[in-house]
Order: structure tokens, then sequence, then C-alpha cells
């Protein structure tokens, strides 16, 4: 089941989103004492996580898990998704735990130890983006729809790179990371509810093809489709191509 919701502008957009997110959060406290959820990052979570912080979320039974980083980038960087997460939401709402993606140094020893800890329970609720080349997390296509594994290193296409050129993070694609570390297809499809906010006209091109065709590796979030629990937020600049006429 998923459900498409249209909204006017972004920041419409983003409180309803965050309301979904929130809601959902409040009934995994109350059905079981605490909450697990995952965070993506990115221009178009803005609005959503602007609008989130501010609502009445019980945080300290809350922990965060994130999503991906690139490979050997310092946590100082203005492009670290370490550092974006703590500026737009730890460092705000002060979550019970805040599990983070370290691409530097022992990169294989940091993915064995977030295994061991997003495995220990389910994902609660996952907040997940569509890239515009269509990837869910950087798992860009073909992604790897197979692997079980939680997370994995992975090889970012220059589409996903130049990406990150527009939204501000680097000068160059040149300078953009060639790997990051990414939580995978199937633990991303594992947690209990998903929520995307995705606007924006550059994600135009992606929401069609989420849209339009079927689930496939060469368009990774088709896959969102398939998910038991998918709540779509998109705007009339994304949902241009295809929703036209409303």
């Amino acid at each position: 089941m998923f459900s498409v919701n249209v909204f006017h502008t972004p920041e419409e957009l983003g409180v309803a989103a965050a309301g979904r997110i929130a809601c959902e959060i409040n009934k995994a406290i109350a059905r079981q004492g605490y909450c697990r959820i995952a965070l993506s990052t990115g221009a178009s979570q803005f609005e959503t996580l602007k609008a989130l912080v501010k609502l009445d979320v019980d945080w300290s039974k809350v922990t965060m898990f994130h999503l991906d980083e690139y490979v050997d980038l310092p946590e100082t960087h203005a492009a670290s998704f370490r550092k974006y997460l703590k500026e737009r939401f730890v460092d705000i709402v002060h979550p019970k735990e805040a599990v983070f993606v370290n691409g530097e140094g022992d990169v294989r020893g940091h993915i064995a130890e977030l295994t061991k800890r997003i495995t220990e329970k389910p994902i609660d609720v996952g907040v997940i983006g569509i890239g515009e080349n269509g990837h869910v997390a950087f798992n860009d296509p073909p992604a790897d729809f197979q692997t079980k594994a939680s997370y994995i290193v992975v090889d970012l296409d220059r589409k996903c790179r130049m990406q990150q050129v527009h939204e501000g993070w680097f000068k160059t694609v040149d300078d953009v990371p060639k790997q990051a570390v990414s939580m995978t297809v199937s633990q991303i499809m594992s947690c209990k509810v998903i929520v995307t906010a995705a606007p924006h006209a550059v994600k135009a091109d992606a929401i069609q093809m989420t849209m339009e065709k079927p689930v496939t590796n060469l368009v990774p979030a088709t896959i969102l489709k398939s998910h038991p629990e998918w709540y779509l937020f998109i705007d009339d600049d994304s949902s241009a191509k295809a929703f036209p006429v409303r």
C-alpha cells in the first residue's frame, strides 16, 4: 500500500510529511516504549526536518540511524551528512541516541558495528528521499536489490555526483567523492513505515519514473511501491510530470 500526497509548496509538503513522521514515531512509542528511525539528508529534506524538530515528540525515546556518508570525507566538510544531521536534527531535539555512518578510517569495521546496531531491532520509521537519478540512500542505478547486508560501500554515478554540485555541497563534480557507505535497499525496505519527502522541480523526472515504471533496479525508488506502508509527499513542481493534471 502506498499513498501519494501532493502539496503546492515545499513548505506545505514539509509540514505534512513531518506530521506523518511524528505520528508514526508517537504510535511506535505508545506501542513499545521507544522508536527507531532512519533519516535521509540532502536539500530535499530541509523543509521536512525544519518542521519535524518543532513537533511534539518524546525524542528521549527515539534512536536515529543515519542512511549514508561519503567515503573519506571528514565530518568538518560542509557536505558531510553527519554534520548535516547534527546541525539540523540531533543538536536541536537531542534524541536518545544518534547512530552515524562513518566513512573515514576503518570503513569495514564501521560497517560491522552499524550492522550490529541496526539489526538489534526493526526500524519503525524510515525517512527515505529519492535522488534525481531515482536512487534511495546512495543506491544508484543499477542498485543491488539482492544483498541482505545492512550497509555496503557503493560507487556513485555521475548524475548523483552532479546533484551534489547543483545543491551547492561541492564546487565541481571532481570534488565529489566517488564512493559512499550506504544503507542497502533491503535494509530500507525492512522499515515498518517509509515516509518520502521529494519536493522541487529537479525531482520531477525521478518521480515520474518511480510512478510509471515497474519495479526495477535501474530506477531504485520503484521498489518503494512494493512496501506495505509507504507515504510519498511531493509538491506541484516535483509532481508535474507524473501527475500533470489534478
